[in-house]
Parts: structure tokens; sequence; C-alpha cells
């Protein structure tokens, strides 16, 4: 099913104006490709309605590739299996400025709880507390690069003519990150600091907004830069719809309309310390 509408446009505008966790090498271990991303292409490929925001964000990177000369996609979302057990999936293989590269794409929403970990990366957490920086890192680096070295995985690349040895490896990992409100003014040393896109707080932090305005944009809408044109709820209505997500753990993401009509993105989260 092809959709390629208005809103669709947006949300693949909020990708590719977001920022790269990192910049460069993290850890020795995960280097970004060297892409600038920009918003300076349409959103062109035919997709099923029905992609998870995961699946989304991967088929934004790859229409952002298609526009980049110097890159070749050679497969997308190649499936690793062994005795019909799929092992892994590799993201992409492609070719750019003649090297052959593995790349693994990520895009995350994160929340800074001070609270938590020993380190920054431990810090930064999925948020509804499910995942972490930390975790999505050691994942990567011990499950899914190392995947391409899998005899299976040699198997199938050497269909493709693909020696494994002459393959490098890189990720494409961006994300949207959100202090509390009482930090988000801090530098944090580790990240991309760009990558700031608003705040969290708690339930019972809401009422000093109580003469604002609200929108919670449906889960691909996260990826979309916050505008005027939607509608807007005050503050008892958007309250009472908020109460449900919260009930069942689920912290969302929405917009804030000031009076003086400055618009700001924050999490709104059921955890307490």
């Amino acid at each position: 099913m092809h959709y390629n509408t208005k809103e669709l446009q947006l949300q693949y505008q909020g990708f590719c104006e977001s920022n790269l966790l990192w910049i460069k090498t993290l850890n020795k271990s995960l280097q970004q490709i060297d892409n600038h991303s920009n918003y300076t292409n349409l959103f062109k490929l035919k997709i099923n309605t029905k992609l998870r925001l995961g699946k989304l964000v991967e088929q934004f990177v790859f229409n952002e590739l298609l526009f980049d000369s110097s890159i070749k996609i050679i497969t997308e979302n190649l499936q690793i299996q062994d005795d019909k057990i799929t092992v892994g999936e590799l993201d992409c293989i492609l070719t750019k400025d003649e090297k052959i590269i593995h790349l693994e794409i990520v895009y995350k929403f994160y929340l800074y709880d001070a609270s938590t970990g020993k380190s920054e990366m431990e810090r930064w957490i999925g948020p509804n507390r499910r995942d972490s920086f930390y975790e999505k890192y050691e994942k990567l680096v011990h499950k899914q690069l190392p995947l391409l070295y899998h005899p299976k995985t040699k198997e199938i690349l050497e269909t493709y003519n693909l020696p494994v040895k002459n393959i490098e490896q890189r990720v494409y990992f961006k994300a949207q990150l959100f202090p509390h409100i009482s930090e988000i003014d801090n530098k944090f040393p580790l990240i991309n600091n760009k990558c700031i896109e608003g705040f969290y707080i708690y339930e019972k932090e809401l009422n000093q907004f109580i003469n604002c305005k609200f929108y919670i944009p449906s889960k691909p809408n996260w990826l979309v830069k916050p505008h005027a044109n939607v509608e807007w709820l005050p503050y008892e209505s958007y309250t009472s719809c908020l109460s449900e997500y919260l009930e069942q753990k689920n912290a969302p993401l929405c917009w804030l309309k000031k009076p003086n009509g400055v618009i700001s993105k924050f999490f709104v989260v059921w955890w307490q310390h």
C-alpha cells in the first residue's frame, strides 16, 4: 500500500532534521556513517501504512540514501537463517565511495534519569524504563554487528560476491533526548547535545502549565517537529486523556503550547522516585 500524505512527509522531515546521538566514533567501537542528513528531497518509497516506528525509520533511511550519489544499496533487511531458524537480520549492506559497509539503523527516544545506573549511558532510558542507551549499545556491539561474522551470514554474502573480510561496519543512530525539566539547561558530555528536543516531567508537576494547551500525537508523529496546526486541548481535557496513558504505565510524548504561542515537546512519565 502506498501512502504519500502530508503527514508522512512531516514525519520524514522530522527524521531528516533529527541529530546523530554522537558524532563519529563512540568508545572506539561504534562508528557513525559519514552522512550529512538534510531535508531536501521528498519521501518517495512505497510503504505499508502499518509499519511500526522502527521499520518506518528504516524506510526513511533507505529513501535518504537513494539521493546520495556516493551510495549504492546492495541489500536491505537481509534475513540470516540457520536451518530455518532466524538468527538475525542485517539492516543494510551498501557501497559508499567504493567501500562496502554493513549498516545498522537505530532511532531512539531517551529520557535522562540521574538516579539510575552508574554512567551517563545507563541513565539515558526509554520513556517507559524498558530499555536504555547502555542496553542498545551492548546489543549492537555484542549481537547485531557480530552477526556479520556468523557462518550463515558469510554463506549468504558469498552469493552477492561480498567477502566478509572486505566489509566495514557503521551505525546510523539518531535520537531525541529529554532531560527532566529541572535539567533542561545541563550539558551532557557523552552525547550530542543537539539531540535534546524537550523535557520530561512527573504528573504532579503538570499544574505549572495549567494555562497552556496540549496535544498528544500518535507514535509515528513523535518524529514530527511541533507546529501550531493541530487540535489543541485545554488543560482539563488533556489531563483526562493523559490519565488513561499513565494508568497503563505508558508515558506519552506530548506537545505544549504556552499562552505566548511558544510550542514545546515533552513527556509525562508514570514512574516516580
